[in-house]
């Protein structure tokens, strides 16, 4: 008598297998998430990098143009506080006219103040303030403090700032000083170091101020040497065509025709 193993079809999966799947489930999703959640930090902190190297190269090219184009009757003081962990300054240009649109209000700034704010974080804050009125004294006054005078429009061009400090060489004992106490003349160059946040990599940037003539003391110039054509008066520019060879001012001799 022969006997066949019956071999019984299974209809489904034990309850062993149930657990052992489901805690593989769980286990890939979590791994999912927590790579897509590393990668979107991680993008985070990039597009916050991008964002804060952006703002600085845009702060340093806003500093830059404006040392750039100041006229010669521009005004230049420099305040410098020491408030224990940090340098707090206040750095004045007056007569640099500025005109915008606040609040829909036609505005015109005789003077503008770059300020350093400290915050209850421990780290500063760069304002910019813009004046309506003139806020350093008068050019006989040597030390040329500036009187209380309430701005009008102010702008936070930089947060979270570690330090922020200037230097100023002095174009007359070419040496570098942390304040600037005589507004009548520019320095020659002012030199910015600064850092962004607890790890920021420290920023060094010099600024050159070119010498331009006051235009105040060359209208005086001309009006003690007659206008024009007395001795020593500025002379006209030469202009130069393109093409042609460059124009030369020729002075006529005053001893008389050539022989």
């Amino acid at each position: 008598m022969k006997t066949h193993a019956s071999v019984r079809a299974r209809a489904g999966f034990t309850l062993l297998e149930l657990v052992i799947a489901i805690g593989l489930l769980t286990i890939i999703v979590g791994m999912v998430f927590g790579i897509a959640r590393t990668s979107l930090a991680l993008g985070k902190t990039i597009v916050e990098t991008q964002n804060k190297e952006m703002e600085q190269q845009a702060f340093m090219e806003l500093v830059g143009r404006t040392f750039g184009t100041l006229p010669g009757n521009a005004r230049l003081d420099l305040q410098v506080q020491d408030s224990g962990a940090h340098y707090l300054s206040d750095l004045t240009l007056q007569n640099v006219p500025l005109g915008f649109t606040w609040g829909g209000v036609e505005r015109v700034a005789k003077a503008v103040r770059l300020s350093t704010v400290k915050r209850r974080s421990g780290y500063l804050d760069i304002v910019l303030s813009y004046y309506e009125n003139e806020v350093l004294e008068d050019p006989e006054d040597a030390v040329g403090r500036a009187p209380k005078e309430e701005p009008f429009a102010s702008i936070v061009l930089l947060e979270d700032v570690a330090y922020f400090e200037w230097r100023v060489l002095d174009g007359n004992s070419m040496e570098w000083v942390y304040d600037w106490e005589f507004p009548s003349r520019l320095p020659l160059q002012l030199e910015l170091v600064m850092a962004m946040g607890a790890e920021g990599e420290e920023i060094r940037q010099v600024f050159w101020l070119p010498p331009k003539q006051n235009p105040a003391v060359l209208i005086r110039q001309m009006s003690q040497s007659g206008g024009t054509g007395g001795e020593g008066a500025p002379q006209p520019p030469s202009v130069n065509i393109p093409g042609q060879p460059p124009a030369v001012n020729i002075t006529p001799p005053t001893g008389g025709a050539p022989r």
